[in-house]
């Protein structure tokens, strides 16, 4: 076996920056698609293997002990019983594995309005994404060639080693260096994709989203992340809610709260109105004598249940509101109701006693 630095052109003390430039300049000069020369192939592949073991500081330290390069050894080496019993049992990866990667997972974000969280909201989206390569259609290859077996490994995606340890000598395996353990190479990659199987595009989505999601879910819709390289299956893509501020409506839970603002000649004297809902206009009653913080429930006008069947409810909270500008004839006809109610006086109220005796605070 040729010597790794004879073959790379370097002394036995050279740094490894020396090594880098050393296997970069033999590569461009011997690399196949620059050199047609008979050797120039088998040349670079020594100058590969030499660069592969050199450049590695454990099997380096293994080779210059004696060892073949490519695994560290006894003694110095990361050799151990694990990795022996693996060579003889079969442990560790056996065969090609495959060109094809599952793609990475998505993040999006999506703003829904109070209302399109009452109801649901279908919604078609633009997504800038990895797809498969329509010009390769994923295979990686120009159109017109394919992938071919790998002259190092012969497609086993495996190459051998023997190494010497204390058990004399071990033959291992790792994988092909030149393939990266595919088993076979790509000698024309597609131009459009170079090679990836999948190229950068933007394309729509259309996202069914249920009622009564909340403020910051997250959605997972599986399979519909990026494209994995050699067009291998497709991660996930992962939706977050956000949900805008309403001017009118909150939630809690899945009820819808709002304040209806009441006229005190109306709280007084009672009224039956019209509030706009989500679901429209729905009539109310305002009983003679409503109070600030007394509520009205309407059932069912809340938000869809997320779980189950059946929304919640719309709880109206009355607001009385007292004028602050009077006319003249206004300001005379309080003055009047002033006189006719003189009995009644301003105090501080008192909080009554419950029936377990707790002071009952309203």
């Amino acid at each position: 076996m040729a010597d790794h630095y004879e073959v790379l052109g370097v002394s036995r003390e050279a740094t490894q920056d020396e090594i880098k430039k050393a296997y970069r300049k033999l590569a461009r000069e011997l690399h196949p698609d620059v050199n047609p020369a008979e050797d120039a192939q088998e040349r670079f592949k020594l100058v590969t293997h030499a660069y592969e073991v050199l450049s590695d500081e454990d099997q380096r330290r293994n080779y210059d002990m004696g060892g073949q390069g490519g695994f560290g050894g006894f003694p110095g080496g990361n050799f151990g019983f694990g990795d022996i019993f693996d060579s003889f049992f079969g442990g560790g990866q056996r065969g090609p594995r495959s060109r094809a990667e599952r793609g990475q997972d998505a993040l999006l974000r999506v703003e829904l309005t109070l209302e399109e969280v009452v109801f649901g909201v279908q919604k078609s989206i633009e997504i800038d994404t990895a797809v498969l390569c329509g010009t390769c259609n994923g295979t990686t290859c120009r159109p017109g060639t394919s992938p071919k077996t790998c002259d190092i490994c012969r497609g086993s995606g495996q190459v051998q080693r023997e190494v010497r340890s204390l058990l004399g000598n071990i033959v291992t395996s790792q994988p092909c260096n030149a393939c990266k353990g595919y088993g076979q190479v790509i000698p024309e990659p597609c131009l459009d994709c170079r090679g990836q199987g999948r190229v950068r595009a933007r394309r729509n989505l259309d996202l069914n989203i249920p009622g009564g999601v909340e403020d910051g879910l997250r959605l997972q819709l599986a399979g519909q992340g990026e494209v994995g390289f050699a067009g291998g299956p497709n991660g996930d893509l992962y939706v977050d809610v956000q949900v805008k501020h309403d001017e009118v409506f909150g939630r809690n839970g899945d009820d819808l709260t709002c304040t209806l603002e009441v006229p005190l000649h109306d709280a007084v004297l009672g009224r039956h109105s019209k509030i706009e809902t989500f679901d429209g206009a729905i009539d109310i009653s305002i009983e003679p004598g409503v109070q600030t913080g007394e509520t009205h429930t309407i059932k069912g006008k809340g938000v869809t249940h997320l779980r189950g069947s059946g929304r919640g409810d719309l709880v109206v909270t009355f607001q009385v509101m007292t004028p602050h500008k009077l006319d003249s004839k206004q300001k005379e006809l309080f003055r009047q109701l002033s006189e006719l109610r003189k009995g009644e006086t301003v105090a501080l109220k008192r909080h009554k006693i419950g029936f377990f005796g707790k002071e009952r605070r309203r």
